[in-house]
């Protein structure tokens, strides 16, 4: 019989990739995506396989997403709200759509006898950590964003969901991921930018920030290596490369596969934006200890990233 499992942020970057992957392996796969930034386009060859159901509904709302769980073997929880810039003056959405709809998760689960979650978290939790890279069991800095602070109660409620009621969580505190049906970020941004004024690039902060990246391919073949070999009824996992990138590199990338040569303008100083780290570089020999290890490096990840969003420039209009 095959299993079958829930898709939050179905249609999102992380999550259309995910339903792909799973459809491939004989599961049955209930997506769930209020569409507010994902696209129907990244779940088109999914909408063809017979295995896949898309439900369009915004998981604030408990009492219609309750009925949803229903003999569900697994949640994979991906969809929350990203834009770590955008928190910083509308703070209540990281509330809402990060930590009180994996609240909403988590009950649902709970009614129906769901006793498995996936969690996407983020690396951001670590805030400005004086340890790099970052191991999973550092300790807690002060919250630098309202992102971070978000998930970092989200990992608090699966825990406490998982002692108390018999969960069993994997939880991957992610780093920026890149490749096909990326739609977000500073690849994304960076082109935009380029293809309105190729002379000049405005970048946010001084282009020193270290940040480790990682390919879309990558970061699902370790949730599913953990999933298999993970036996701990909450298990954490940093997901990451061994190298990091600066923000000046990724520009050097960027402006070489265009053949370009614009002005940067750097602004900002060593932060890009308020809540913004300036490095993050995690520590990942605990997933790696399991067997994986990533295939692709961050610059061919970089580049793969702009070649996709030459080839669909319809995401460019979109946001």
């Amino acid at each position: 019989m095959k299993k079958k499992v829930i898709v939050t942020g179905c249609a999102g970057f992380i999550g259309s990739n995910l339903v792909d992957l799973l459809l491939k392996k004989n599961f049955s796969v209930l997506g769930i995506d209020n569409l507010s930034t994902g696209h129907l386009r990244n779940l088109d060859d999914a909408n063809k396989n017979k295995n896949f159901h898309f439900v369009k509904l915004d998981l604030l709302d408990i009492k219609k997403i309750k009925n949803l769980f229903k003999n569900i073997d697994m949640v994979f929880h991906l969809a929350a709200n990203a834009d770590v810039r955008y928190g910083i003056d509308n703070p209540k959405k990281d509330l809402e759509q990060n930590t009180i709809v994996t609240f909403n998760i988590l009950e649902s689960m709970r009614v129906n006898g769901v006793k498995k979650i996936i969690f996407s978290s983020t690396g951001s939790i670590y805030g400005e950590t004086s340890i790099i890279p970052t191991p999973e069991n550092v300790e807690f800095p002060i919250q630098t964003s309202f992102y971070g602070a978000s998930k970092l109660a989200c990992e608090g409620l699966i825990q406490a969901y998982c002692d108390h009621y018999n969960f069993k969580s994997w939880i991957f505190r992610f780093v920026s991921i890149l490749g096909e049906r990326y739609s977000h970020g500073h690849v994304y941004d960076f082109y935009k930018k380029l293809l309105k004024n190729n002379n000049s690039l405005s970048v946010l902060g001084n282009g020193k920030q270290k940040k480790s990246y990682l390919n879309i391919k990558d970061c699902l073949s370790a949730i599913m290596i953990a999933i298999l070999k993970s036996p701990k009824k909450v298990n954490i996992y940093n997901l990451g490369t061994n190298q990091f990138s600066t923000v000046s590199n990724s520009v050097n990338q960027i402006t070489k596969r265009l053949s370009l040569k614009p002005k940067i303008n750097y602004k900002g100083g060593k932060r890009g934006w308020p809540g913004d780290v300036p490095t993050i570089y995690l520590n990942t020999r605990k997933i790696r200890k399991l067997g994986w290890k990533p295939k692709h490096t961050i610059n061919e990840s970089i580049v793969e990233t702009l070649e996709f969003l030459i080839k669909n420039k319809w995401l460019l209009k979109k946001n």
